[in-house]
């Protein structure tokens, strides 16, 4: 008998990311309340990098009973649209989110100006009349102190005065801006007398032509987590430096309202960063603007409503993000890791169904003709709940043109003459001969059907090495398929960008047409699908057997039916680019 009396039972420890370890150490102290807040621009459709975002402002509110609010931040009227904020609402449900509560950085715009009216009148903030080349070659390097603006003194009452006239529209964009009095010796460039209003002559989504004067980012995202009682702040990593500013800020407004030792901290994550795709706002705005894709929702796009439109679930992405985790360093991930995420989220609730995307005629020239039998096909094996549908079963079908070889090699298994293969959910055919046009190209694929072998009877367990997919001639609907693959050629866009810019002279667009995976779309106009597919929707999620997992699109009709290949089975794209 073996002694078991020394063996220690160890319990497996949920893996924590560095978030959730700050907030569980809060909570050991007593701290248990936590809101976050999700802060998008509205300049834009979110992206897949906003995805991740999301799954952690969102995620540890829920994980540790908060609440994450929804805050756009629409401090620069000219870039800014209610299409945007609209779809972004759109997209944070999709991926299974709800909001707390929402606001606007606008719905602050009057606390804001009364905290710069204050800082003013405290000596804390001045008006500038640079220009935005003077104050960046004032403030030095970050090895060399800068200079202090020669208005860094002037009155109060006359700095207070012509921010008044900012915000009335007497001052034109550019001539003025009110900046912080904090260090221009400091180490930290974020210190030395930042910017934190500027004029724009430009109507407000919200507010239209009330202000004229706006705050600034930095300005305006630390006291709008203040004013709504934030928690933790969380941010990327490219707003490390700006950290200090922020605690500065706050530090400053609770000086004025007395609310006690409440205050937001601010903590940043990693980005995501993914191969072949570029996903700034900017230059997706560019591709849009010039029609090098079709709209935000291009399939080819990072956002997240053109993966939608592609076909991949909310699951996925959340599968995605979870699996890539969160850490304080950057790092590029491969773009095939997302595609392996949609595999196997799809692999689960996709419905398996027929579909030939290069047809050639096949004739089972011994099975009656005008006979047409219903065959029983599962929709998803995986999920025994799935059901199944049934596939028409005749004597001309279709079949992929690949899957025919007049001349093949040893070890291939699927029709030649001469070779037996099994036609899925139906029969076991042995092909025969095929029929060719005066060029040469097989036209018609003949066979012969063993009645003995239809899928389910004894005869069915007879084994045979190829299983083919197909349709039948009579009972199928034409279809368009479009097969999408990435829409940069290069591995890393964003730097290759910068280089081609740089060596060439050009602009961002001209860089980004020298970059464009020519075959990032190739559109089928000759596929046929089975009839099963007449009522299927955008986001159902279906398999293609043995092609690769597509949904329906939204340009989709009943008279024109359109599929977007979201993924092959397998990853085709490393084995053809070693």
């Amino acid at each position: 008998m073996t002694e078991n009396n020394n063996i220690e039972t160890v319990e497996t420890k949920e893996r924590l990311n560095f978030v959730e370890e700050v907030i569980e150490e809060a909570i050991a102290k007593g701290e248990t309340r936590v809101q976050t807040r999700f802060p998008p621009e509205p300049n834009g459709y979110l992206h897949i990098g906003h995805a991740k975002a999301i799954c952690l402002d969102f995620g540890v509110a829920a994980k540790y009973g908060g609440v994450c609010n929804l805050r756009f931040d629409d401090t620069n009227p000219t870039k800014e649209d209610m299409e945007y904020v609209e779809a972004i609402k759109e997209d944070i449900q999709w991926l299974g989110f709800q909001w707390g509560n929402e606001y606007y950085a606008s719905d602050y715009f009057q606390q804001l100006w009364d905290f710069a009216i204050r800082l003013i009148k405290e000596g804390k903030a001045y008006i500038d009349e640079q220009t935005s080349e003077e104050i960046a070659a004032q403030k030095g390097t970050p090895t060399q102190a800068g200079t202090e603006s020669p208005y860094r003194n002037r009155p109060v009452e006359e700095s207070l005065d012509l921010f008044e006239k900012m915000n009335r529209g007497e001052i034109e964009e550019g001539k003025m801006v009110l900046r912080a009095k904090i260090d221009m010796a400091s180490p930290n460039m974020h210190f030395r007398d930042p910017i934190i209003y500027r004029v724009v002559n430009h109507p407000h989504h919200r507010t239209g032509d009330k202000w004229k004067a706006y705050p600034m980012y930095d300005f305006a995202h630390g006291q709008s987590d203040y004013f709504e009682g934030v928690t933790h702040s969380l941010c990327t990593l490219e707003f490390v430096p700006h950290r200090p500013l922020y605690d500065l800020f706050v530090d400053w407004v609770k000086e004025g309202d007395g609310l006690g030792n409440y205050r937001p901290r601010q903590y940043e994550f990693n980005k995501l960063n993914l191969n072949y795709t570029l996903m700034s706002k900017r230059n997706l705005l560019i591709l849009v603007k010039e029609g090098l894709v079709d709209g935000w929702d291009d399939p080819r796009m990072p956002t997240l409503c053109a993966f939608r439109r592609r076909g991949y679930s909310p699951e996925s992405i959340r599968g995605f993000v979870d699996k890539i985790g969160y850490t304080t360093y950057d790092a590029l991930n491969d773009f095939a890791l997302l595609e392996s995420a949609v595999r196997d989220d799809l692999n689960k609730r996709a419905t398996r169904v027929s579909a030939v995307l290069d047809p050639v005629k096949l004739v089972i020239t011994n099975y009656p003709e005008g006979q047409v039998e219903a065959m029983e096909a599962v929709n998803n094996p995986e999920d025994p709940e799935a059901g199944t549908h049934t596939i028409e079963f005749s004597r001309e079908l279709w079949m992929e043109r690949d899957d025919f070889m007049e001349d093949a090699p040893k070890k291939y298994f699927r029709m030649t003459p001469g070779q037996e293969v099994r036609l899925k959910n139906a029969y076991i055919v042995k092909c025969t001969g095929c029929e060719k046009d005066e060029n040469g190209k097989v036209t018609t694929v003949y066979a012969e059907y063993d009645p003995d072998t239809k899928t389910g009877m004894p005869g069915s367990n007879r084994k045979v090495k190829g299983t083919l997919h197909w349709v039948s001639c009579d009972h199928c609907i034409k279809a368009e398929v479009r097969l999408y693959d990435r829409l940069w050629k290069v591995e890393n866009p964003r730097d290759e960008m910068a280089a081609i810019r740089k060596e060439q002279g050009c602009d961002a667009l001209e860089a980004m047409k020298q970059m464009i995976n020519p075959n990032s779309l190739t559109i089928l106009t000759e596929c046929y699908v089975e009839k099963y597919l007449a009522d299927a929707k955008p986001l159902d999620y279906l398999q293609f057997q043995r092609i690769g997992y597509f949904n329906v699109d939204k340009e989709s009709t009943p008279e024109k039916l359109v599929f977007n290949r979201t993924v092959t089975l397998k990853d085709s794209w490393a084995k053809m680019n070693k």
